[in-house]
């Protein structure tokens, strides 16, 4: 990472078959990120919302990174035209080198492999392995029924009332960046009711 490059991880599907919303929502996502100055770190696909979104940052003339791994690369599932692509060994490391130094974690709609990712930020999160913001961008509504079992997790007690402020939901891309800026600080000692 160059010094002063602030990078943001994107979670998205490659459905080509989806809604054309939630292309056109990962499209302006990349456009509203390199506007801002934003890195976008993503897993490197060439369709569906990923590709989309990539498309979308490097049309605005935004960095974009692609982390892959070697299986999907040999399958030519990647996108041909990123600022730079790292071919990863597996899946697990795909996740990590995503979110490693990365100052925010976006999840757009999309499949159980953006579920899981999103799920595995948040249980860093609070974890206090990892202290950035994690923002969704609920497109459609998509997420509600994930928003709904979350807090269902804190009225029945598998979490506490504190972690509903490790994340936040946007209805659009264009409140990616403010929700990011006004994310709550988030320490190591949020370790004291990590587990209750």
């Amino acid at each position: 990472m160059d010094n002063g490059e602030r990078r943001v991880c994107v979670y998205c599907g490659s459905s080509r078959q989806c809604d054309g919303a939630y292309l056109d929502a990962a499209r302006q996502l990349g456009r509203v990120l390199a506007e801002a100055g934003l890195t976008v770190v993503y897993g490197g696909g060439g369709v569906g919302s990923m590709g989309a979104l990539a498309d979308g940052a490097l049309a605005e003339g935004g960095k974009v990174v692609g982390v892959i791994p070697g299986f999907m690369m040999e399958l030519e599932w990647g996108h041909s035209r990123l600022t730079a692509k790292l071919v990863v060994k597996d899946m697990h490391e795909r996740k990590r080198r995503m979110i490693e130094g990365s100052s925010a974690a976006i999840a757009l709609p999309g499949g159980c492999g953006t579920m899981e990712e999103l799920m595995e930020a948040i249980t860093w999160k609070r974890l206090g392995l990892y202290s950035g913001a994690i923002v969704l961008v609920n497109t459609k509504n998509y997420f509600q029924p994930l928003l709904q079992m979350l807090e269902q997790s804190v009225v029945e007690r598998f979490m506490d009332p504190r972690h509903r402020a490790m994340w936040a939901v946007v209805s659009r891309p264009e409140e990616v960046v403010e929700a990011i800026q006004a994310a709550a600080p988030w320490g190591a000692d949020c370790r004291k009711f990590a587990a209750l």
